[in-house]
């Protein structure tokens, strides 16, 4: 337990950092609000007033105390641009961008042990060797190429079966509009996958060239009952914590995918308030991204220490 209450000060420190260097990074972003807000023909008195109206005319430190004060209290500010509450645009954006994520990690996963498994069972064959092959090639392209090659592919002149912009109207569930989260959520999956069933593949060839499992086998066990009773449980355990480590670059992968495709989600309200340099929408964004990406490494970390306490354990007695 003490091992997880230091990583867990550790991150909470490491976030204060990042909301520090969040802050610090949207007020060097080029350009005036002021001037953004009331346009080129506002007078001195208007943008000197709209300054001190917006807190812009305080030092730095105390405008970012008063920003983390209010965070910590509930409240997020109010979008420069538009001027609603950061609180409901980032609500909306949040529960997008998770029902993005999570579409694709109840893809991936089952998906990512299906091909290890049968990779694994086809080793060193050509079914093997064409997988650790698109494996390569699909972790080595940025995301963003994926993307392209799926819209050329699904939503123009070769097939054009899916929308090649997913378009949901504000308020509405992601669900209502499945053939807009197809295309996002592949772009996501493929490399996952590929990453993963490497993984389980590995996990399951070790754990086929154990006593335990030659010793099942010499007893007549079927095959498949070797495999799925006795060899996947064992290989499955140290994929754990890589599997949460997958989901928080699918968090922070998302900007990208989300901007390619226009899906309304955190990513999206990055760019849009980053061109539009809406300084609350900005911090409040990034700090969420930052903060699911520290809470699935914690995940990753807590789960990867108890597996190696356990492997410990089992030597020991051993």
């Amino acid at each position: 337990m003490q091992p997880f209450l230091v990583r867990l000060l550790q991150g909470t420190l490491t976030l204060l950092a990042v909301s520090l260097l969040i802050f610090l990074a949207a007020r060097a972003l080029p350009g005036d609000v002021a001037n953004m807000i009331l346009g080129q023909s506002a007078t001195q008195e208007q943008l000197v007033s709209l300054r001190a109206q917006l807190g812009l005319d305080q030092p730095l430190w105390w405008q970012y105390l008063t920003w983390l004060g209010g965070i910590l209290h509930g409240d997020w500010g109010t979008s420069l641009s538009n001027g609603q509450p950061v609180a409901d645009l980032l609500a909306l954006g949040v529960r997008n961008s998770a029902t993005l994520s999570g579409v694709a990690l109840a893809v991936m996963l089952p998906l990512s042990l299906l091909v290890g498994v049968i990779a694994a069972q086809f080793r060193d064959g050509l079914v093997d060797k064409v997988f650790l092959g698109m494996s390569m090639v699909a972790n080595a392209v940025p995301d963003f190429v994926t993307g392209t090659v799926l819209v050329a592919l699904f939503a123009t002149t070769v097939l054009h079966v899916l929308p090649a912009v997913s378009f949901i109207p504000p308020g509405d569930s992601p669900f209502s509009y499945p053939d807009a989260l197809v295309l996002p959520a592949t772009t996501v999956i493929i490399p996952g996958v590929m990453y993963l069933a490497r993984l389980v593949r590995v996990a399951v060839i070790d754990v086929m060239a154990t006593e335990y499992i030659q010793t099942a086998e010499l007893k007549g066990l079927s095959p498949s009952r070797v495999l799925f009773r006795h060899a996947l449980p064992n290989a499955v355990a140290p994929i754990i914590p890589a599997a949460s480590l997958v989901a928080a670059f699918t968090v922070g992968g998302v900007v990208v995918v989300e901007y390619l495709f226009a899906y309304p989600g955190v990513g999206s309200a990055l760019v849009d308030a980053v061109t539009n340099r809406d300084l609350p929408v900005i911090q409040a964004n990034v700090l969420v991204i930052a903060s699911a990406y520290f809470i699935f490494n914690l995940i990753a970390d807590s789960l990867a220490q108890r597996d190696e306490a356990s492997g410990a354990q089992g030597r020991s007695k051993a």
